[in-house]
């Protein structure tokens, strides 16, 4: 997939990259993509990868995918592994694949060095007490009693904790900067922690101090060449850190430029929230059709075209705004639209027994397979006496303005018959279990040689040739529009995001889907064959209705 054609959108940062370029600031492009992997992708990442790969991809530059791992209590190989995966999916590529940890030697040379400049010191401090002594918006903060360190106590302290002679939280390695200073980030902030538990996925054991991520991401992003340091608003107030380190060191220094992160309605963006779903089994893994993690999302049938063209119609600012899920939803449908073959699928089915068709006649029917690309042609559908129609496709006491079937009332069955509604079978409890209609056989191909007109059209499958599926219909899995907001997860959960439909009927012609595979089922919606469907039972995951039903249902409850 080419991700990068028709991209030629402006904005605040293209615009900064085109005037570093110009003013010989500098004379390449090169951008990172710097995740920590404890976790999955989520969309909320995707517009971040994609802000740095369009970057370079635009100005024949390089990109860099850095695993931050630089905390081996949260980081697994599993994580790492995904993250390549899925940002291969969305059609990104880079350069080269680096790691925090490739440089941890190098950083701890370059801490000493601050040391040895009387720049950073040991600090033996609880945490509570750095907390404490940190000050507020309108308080500057206190010294620390062992600021003044002489520089040869420190560099033995600091030989020591990497060594692993103190336990965790006993010591940490801060910067000497300024405790009155007025940006909170600035003042003495950690360089090393002790972490001796569990050990790293890549270094195994040989470190037990770790970088925080303040001292490790601008002095890789420096090591590596990095020209432009594409980031989140949050990190704004972080930058006078980055510059400042680099400054003392003397190293080459990356321009930082910020925007707004993707604020996405009913979606979670909070990767230790969505930890929390997975772990509490409030969802069925990070795969659950319901999140807005990458996995999810494709098992669920989003496309990657249709989520870079989501990124691409945001675009990039500086000021927060919430984007509705709906537009999501509307890229989504488009690309689907085009690439989606139609299927004939019954949801919940009902029977219907056509009194006046041929006991042992199959006719065979020609079915478009897509209307929006002449070249994908057509398939053949098999019609018989006994077929399922959906259950919402026929009233016994119709309500104003119903135009589908009911007593008396004569219908078109997709590429078939007109049809018209005669009587209905009850079972016990009175429950309507079939119905009995007859056909007019000179409405074939669903046109009348009398031109009587019909109102409505609906689709069918036959009973005897169609197959059994399990259809699943996903709705959003929270029920107000910023769930991350919100620390009792359970509360908020939609209790309809996921129905279960497992007695529907779709066409002959389905039996040979694979999992991934993108249909149309015709009047219905979007699906996708799930990855646990076989040929012995096949399930179909509804990817996204074909018209914003939850719009009808706020404005309904509204």
């Amino acid at each position: 997939m080419d991700i990068n054609a028709q991209n030629t959108s402006s904005d605040f940062i293209r615009d900064a990259v085109a005037d570093d370029l110009r003013s010989g600031r500098f004379n390449y492009i090169r951008t990172r993509l710097p995740p920590e992997p404890n976790g999955y992708l989520h969309i909320g990442h995707v517009k971040a990868f994609l802000i740095d790969y369009f970057i370079a991809a635009e100005n024949n530059g390089d990109l860099i995918l850095r695993f931050d791992d630089t905390n081996p209590a949260k980081e697994e190989v599993e994580f790492v592994d995904a993250i390549q995966q899925d940002a291969k999916w969305l059609g990104i590529n880079w350069l080269k694949i680096t790691y925090a940890s490739d440089y941890f030697g190098l950083l701890y040379e370059w801490a000493i060095k601050l040391v040895k400049m009387g720049k950073a010191y040991v600090d033996d401090q609880t945490p509570e007490e750095v907390s404490k002594n940190r000050g507020t918006l309108t308080e500057p903060g206190i010294n620390s009693p062992y600021r003044e360190r002489s520089v040869e106590e420190n560099l033995d302290l600091l030989a020591r904790m990497k060594s692993g002679e103190f336990p965790d939280g006993t010591r940490i390695l801060r910067a000497k900067i300024d405790m009155s200073d007025p940006n909170m980030v600035m003042r003495d902030p950690a360089m090393y922690r002790i972490i001796h538990e569990p050990a790293h996925h890549r270094t195994g054991r040989e470190w037990c101090i770790y970088p925080m991520y303040d001292w490790s991401h601008g002095q890789n992003d420096s090591m590596e060449g990095i020209t432009h340091s594409l980031c989140s608003m949050e990190y704004e107030i972080h930058r006078p850190l980055y510059e400042w380190f680099l400054d003392q060191l003397g190293e080459f220094k990356p321009r930082q430029i910020e925007f707004s992160r993707l604020n996405l309605s009913y979606a979670m963006m909070s990767k230790r929230k969505l930890r929390k779903l997975v772990e509490s089994n409030l969802v069925d893994g990070w795969d659950d059709p319901r999140l807005t993690t990458l996995r999810a999302m494709r098992r669920r049938g989003y496309t990657a075209e249709a989520i870079v063209d989501f990124i691409k119609k945001i675009g990039v600012a500086k000021n927060t705004s919430w984007i509705d899920y709906a537009l999501l939803e509307s890229c989504v449908r488009d690309d689907l639209n085009k690439r989606s073959l139609r299927r004939m699928a019954i949801i919940e089915p009902l029977k219907m027994i056509i009194d006046n068709y041929p006991d042992d006649l199959v006719e065979e029917l020609a079915a478009i397979n897509n209307p929006e690309d002449p070249d994908a042609g057509t398939r053949t559908v098999n019609f018989s006496k006994v077929i399922y129609i959906e259950q919402d496709d026929f009233r016994e006491t119709p309500p104003p303005k119903y135009y589908r079937l009911f007593p008396g009332n004569e219908v078109r069955l997709r590429y078939a018959y007109f049809v018209r509604c005669e009587s209905v079978v009850k079972d016990a409890d009175g429950n309507i279990v079939e119905i009995h209609c007859t056909y007019d056989p000179t409405t074939k191909g669903g046109d009348s040689a009398d031109g009587r007109k019909v109102k409505s059209t609906i689709h069918w499958v036959s009973a005897a040739h169609s197959l059994p599926a399990e259809v699943r219909e996903y709705e959003r899995l929270f029920t107000i529009e910023n769930p991350d907001d919100n620390e009792e997860l359970s509360s908020i959960i939609n209790p309809t995001s996921l129905v279960v439909k497992p007695s529907s009927r779709v066409e002959a012609s389905l039996g040979n889907t694979t999992p991934g595979d993108k249909f149309q089922f015709e009047r219905i919606g979007y699906f996708c064959t799930d990855l646990t469907s076989t040929k012995e039972k096949l399930v179909f995951n509804r990817t996204v209705t074909l018209k914003d039903s939850w719009a009808k249902i706020e404005k309904k409850q509204g």
